[in-house]
């Protein structure tokens, strides 16, 4: 599936874009595994490396990470850089459902 068949789908998927080196990052990933395991199936959740994908990472004007966006039926409903916390974005995957 590419990147556009996903975020075109009618279920929310939340994109964490990424990169190794970047601290932050690694304290959102138990966060984003937080929030898949509570709301399932219901959502998608994706992680794109900035460095190994550059062109999605500057089609969407990614110019800080981590950088987080909800898409739904490929339109952006969402976005913000910057560490979430785990009780705010699943308030806002459930407000796209």
């Amino acid at each position: 599936m590419t990147f556009e068949e996903i975020i075109n789908q009618d279920k929310p998927v939340l994109v964490d874009f990424f990169a190794t080196w970047c601290g932050p990052c690694k304290m959102q990933a138990p966060i984003l595994e937080e929030v898949k395991q509570h709301l399932g199936d219901q959502v998608s959740v994706i992680k794109i490396d900035v460095d190994q994908n550059q062109s999605v990472a500057a089609q969407y004007q990614v110019r800080s990470v981590p950088t987080l966006i909800i898409f739904k039926n490929g339109q952006i409903r969402w976005r913000q850089a910057g560490v979430f916390p785990a009780n705010e974005l699943e308030r806002l995957l459930k407000e796209n459902l």
